[in-house]
């Protein structure tokens, strides 16, 4: 029986290739992102749009979920979403010496095996308006099938405009399964504590003239007071809903027929087409309260046409 004697140069070769095989291997292992491991795969929610807020550089709110302890933000800030979320350009203006601020005052959560609820309640308060104003040739553009087709384009969004003090809840709710939490709806609500929301918005109706539509030629301009506006989770192209708390020609208060407008209407208004980023912006923004989260970040809006300091609201020229 012949024995074969191990060569040890060999030997020792072998096992230091092995050893550095062993190493490299190991290096990539905890190199590479781990997809799908998270104990909070909802920690970065995407929405379906392939797109985060998470290197954002608009501006910074600073939530303190404390009455007592009252963490000022300019109206700005907060107002911020309503660039985010337009589908068109939108002029940011705001009154000379603003001093309206928001403030995330409490923060109450409700969960079951399946789902939860989160409730913040916001504060307005100081006096001055902020308000976006939509681009009308974005907005009707926007409209494709009412133009293919001549109708008359109705509920058009001139403006969304924050004046007043108020109290607010913004309410998060979603689904639970396992660890993971999802953020399917985001509520923001202007009427709480039975205040009268300091949000509204102008509407108005266009009807083709000469098979063109033009702003100039608007028509039944009114001003919805809003009580709510919401945000879904969804694969399809997203849209805001819309609930008024009144309808009036002007922002004085509509009385008793300007509510009963409202009631109706409610029936029939369409959710507002959003854009993507700004939905699912929203979405995170919701996650970040049912955390608890300090503070959050928006992302930089690139649709904003002109920002303005005026001395005379522009609604009142």
């Amino acid at each position: 029986m012949q024995l074969h004697m191990i060569n040890q140069r060999v030997f020792l070769s072998n096992n230091r290739l092995i050893a550095l095989c062993a190493v490299t291997f190991i290096c990539i292992f905890l190199l590479t992102p781990c997809v799908g491991i998270s104990s909070d795969p909802n920690a970065r929610i995407s929405d379906h749009s392939g797109e985060s807020v998470a290197d954002g550089n608009g501006p910074t709110m600073i939530m303190s979920y404390n009455n007592e302890k009252f963490v000022k933000n300019p109206i700005a800030s907060f107002a911020y979403f309503v660039a985010l979320i337009a589908p068109t350009l939108v002029d940011n203006i705001s009154s000379v010496n603003n001093e309206q601020h928001v403030a995330i005052i409490s923060h109450k959560i409700i969960v079951d095996s399946k789902s939860f609820r989160v409730a913040c309640e916001f504060e307005i308060l100081g006096s001055g308006f902020h308000m976006n104003t939509f681009d009308s040739a974005g907005m009707i553009a926007a409209h494709t099938d009412e133009l293919k087709k001549g109708k008359t384009i109705t509920k058009m969004l001139d403006y969304i405009k924050f004046e007043g003090d108020g109290f607010g809840l913004i309410e998060i709710k979603g689904t639970i399964t396992g660890s993971t939490r999802i953020v399917t709806e985001v509520d923001f609500q202007f009427n709480a504590r039975g205040h009268e929301s300091p949000v509204t918005i102008g509407l108005y109706d266009i009807k083709p003239k000469d098979g063109e539509y033009n702003y100039e030629n608007r028509s039944n301009e009114v001003v919805a007071r809003v009580n709510t506006l919401s945000f879904k989770k969804t694969k399809k192209p997203p849209r805001m809903g819309i609930k008024v708390a009144s309808l009036s020609d002007t922002a004085e208060s509509a009385g008793f027929f300007g509510g009963l407008k409202a009631a109706i209407v409610n029936l029939f208004i369409k959710p507002t087409k959003v854009d993507k980023l700004g939905n699912t912006t929203m979405l995170e923004f919701g996650y970040a309260l049912l955390q608890k989260k300090q503070t959050f970040t928006f992302p930089k809006a690139k649709n904003i046409k002109e920002i303005k300091i005026v001395e005379i609201d522009p609604l009142q020229k």
